[in-house]
């Protein structure tokens, strides 16, 4: 007789996703507020967002119950979190839209049936991409946006490399939070977290997607300083730029088109 499996807790681990990432960004839910007051001073009330490197949809889940009347269009290349996302979202029906692309290609806005958003947001996400390919999406981005629509990127964003005293005290009390947050919540490291939910085997074939499409040699992050940032999206065209938001050195920088 086989033995039949229980079937896989999607919110559960979209639930888990959240706790261990808020160990890293205590006030992430914070900055995800932030963000959508700001969607919400731009006027519409129906605001279409761009949700950027979406993961699983942490984004777009909190601005369409934030904007009733809102849409989102979710971009990602992990087919994993993707998964997750489409699994767990289905409430919110045609108001989300799914969108595999890689931001790595640069022609990922080929995929796009929409062209005109009222925002672009993203979070903890965008230093996976190289300077030059970061600052090829800024100008992308500039594109896809209507007249005085905005583009927020959430992320750790180091202090210049002079200010030593700045930066090693960043990383002193990021490392202090995280051990502190993870200790009172229980919650998974990265690595834990993405090793158990690997044991799934419903989601076997999408590892095998994602080890394919993410080589280990080539999963890099970038430290950025947040002058890089603020430089790429002047140069990309946007009227206005700066730092809206910040907690140590993870920010949320503006730019308006």
């Amino acid at each position: 007789m086989s033995v039949r499996r229980p079937r896989p807790r999607w919110h559960d681990w979209v639930e888990r996703w959240d706790r261990q990432q808020t160990a890293y960004i205590p006030h992430r839910e914070q900055r995800f507020e932030t963000m959508c007051d700001i969607v919400a001073a731009l006027g519409p009330k129906d605001p279409k967002v761009l949700d950027l490197a979406c993961g699983p949809g942490s984004i777009s889940r909190r601005v369409l119950d934030r904007f009733p009347r809102g849409r989102s269009v979710a971009v990602d290349f992990d087919p994993v979190l993707l998964e997750l996302g489409r699994r767990t979202l289905k409430r919110f029906g045609e108001r989300i839209r799914w969108v595999e692309a890689d931001l790595r290609d640069a022609t990922w806005t080929n995929r796009l049936t929409s062209r005109r958003f009222d925002a672009v947001l993203s979070t903890t996400a965008l230093h996976w991409l190289t300077p030059a390919e970061l600052t090829r999406t800024y100008r992308q981005l500039r594109t896809l946006l209507r007249r005085g629509g905005v583009v927020m990127n959430g992320d750790s964003m180091a202090f210049e490399r002079r200010m030593l005293a700045f930066r090693q005290l960043a990383r002193d009390v990021n490392h202090t939070r995280t051990r502190a947050a993870r200790i009172e919540t229980n919650a998974e490291d990265w690595d834990t977290w993405w090793r158990r939910l690997r044991a799934e085997p419903t989601l076997a074939p999408l590892f095998a997607l994602r080890d394919e499409r993410f080589p280990k040699e080539h999963h890099t992050e970038h430290d950025l300083l947040e002058g890089f940032h603020e430089t790429a999206l002047k140069e990309a065209g946007f009227r206005e730029v700066g730092v809206i938001w910040q907690d140590i050195d993870n920010r949320i920088l503006l730019g308006i088109a």
